[in-house]
């Protein structure tokens, strides 16, 4: 269920360079794997769109990558500062496949240990552009790891469903490679419900609200 609330940090944990915010759960429903959620830092004007990373009991885990002012703020909240959440929001990834493969690069790993999770840990593989931002593939152990998002494609075994996350260039690779792969896009947002159509992106030749026609879509 869609929902607004005001909730506290848990934790916020180092995994490489990016950080694991861990809120209180409260009344949010962690949603689908591929979903999103809004979320705002006190002081700051406006959201910014995380995919859910974890759902353990009473919580709800974003992997936040310290890029800019906004996301910076994030990294820095301490256990018990406030948060507003909103979501879950868009589209998320079909769970009815089978011989699933979970493929991420970079910052694109964050929805995949919920993912996972859901699909019962089924093998990934994953590009980073460096050893330190590879740390993260321990959020899913046994990933297989490539250091460059650019050459993941080339761990991509034939007769896979691939459910994938991460840069363009490397969805783009995937959607010739694989067709009928399930990816999830990446754009900025303002609002998350399609009003500001600040998410628009260009696919295959059409334009796509990512927040609500996404963020998961069927490569064609």
């Amino acid at each position: 269920m869609l929902r607004q609330e005001r909730r506290n940090v848990v934790a916020a944990e180092a995994v490489g360079p990016y950080t694991l915010l861990r809120i209180d759960r409260g009344g949010l429903d962690p949603g689908i794997p591929g979903q999103f959620f809004m979320l705002e830092a006190p002081g700051r004007l406006l959201p910014r769109p995380f995919s859910l990373c974890l759902a353990p009991p009473g919580e709800l885990a974003f992997l936040v990558d310290p890029i800019g002012p906004g996301t910076e703020m994030l990294c820095a909240l301490e256990r018990g500062d406030e948060i507003h959440a909103f979501g879950p929001l868009g589209n998320g990834f079909r769970l009815d496949v089978e011989l699933p493969l979970l493929v991420g690069g970079g910052i694109g790993i964050a929805p995949l240990p919920y993912l996972a999770e859901a699909l019962r840990f089924p093998p990934a593989v994953l590009g980073f552009r460096s050893d330190a931002h590879a740390e993260a593939a321990a959020l899913l152990p046994g990933a297989e790891v490539a250091i460059d998002p650019t050459f993941v494609t080339e761990l991509i075994p034939a007769g896979r469903s691939v459910l994938a996350c991460g840069p363009e260039p490397m969805l783009h690779a995937i959607a010739e490679q694989c067709p009928g792969a399930q990816l999830a896009w990446e754009a900025p947002m303002a609002c998350g419900y399609g009003a500001c159509y600040g998410c628009a992106v260009e696919i295959e030749g059409k334009l796509k609200r990512l927040c609500v026609e996404g963020p998961v879509l069927c490569a064609a």
